[in-house]
C-alpha cells in the first residue's frame, strides 16, 4: 500500500483500514506462533502499512499538508542520459591510454637495461 493512496482516503475510511490490517496482522501472527505461515515477509508489510495510515490519520489531525514531489523534466531526464552515455564512452578510452601509458614505461625499462 503507497502512502499516495492511504493519503487520498478519509478519516472513517482511515480508520476502517487501520482495523482491517491490525485484524490480518493478528491472524498472521497466530498463523507464525502455529507453524502455517506461509510468507514471513507479510507480517513485516502489515506492519509497515499500519505505521503508514497511523502517520497519514496523525497529518490529518495536525492539518499537516504534505508537499506532492516535483515530476522531473524531460530536459533532466536526457541530461542524464546523456551523461551517463558519455560516461560509459569515456570508460574505454582511459583504459586505452592506461594500457598505451604502461606499454610506454615497460618500452623504456627494456631499453635502460
Amino acid at each position: 500500500m503507497k502512502a499516495s493512496e492511504i493519503r487520498e482516503l478519509s478519516r472513517s475510511e482511515l480508520e476502517t483500514r487501520i482495523s482491517e490490517v491490525k485484524k490480518n496482522l493478528f491472524n498472521l501472527k497466530f498463523q507464525k506462533a502455529s507453524g502455517q505461515l506461509d510468507n514471513p515477509m507479510k507480517i513485516r508489510n502489515l506492519k509497515r502499512d499500519v505505521a503508514k495510515i497511523e502517520t497519514v490519520a496523525r497529518e490529518l489531525e495536525l492539518g499537516i499538508k504534505t508537499a506532492k514531489p516535483a515530476k522531473k523534466s524531460v530536459k533532466t531526464r536526457e541530461a542524464k542520459k546523456t551523461k551517463a552515455v558519455k560516461e560509459t564512452e569515456e570508460k574505454p578510452k582511459q583504459e586505452k591510454d592506461k594500457t598505451k601509458a604502461v606499454k610506454k614505461a615497460a618500452k623504456k625499462e627494456k631499453a635502460q637495461e
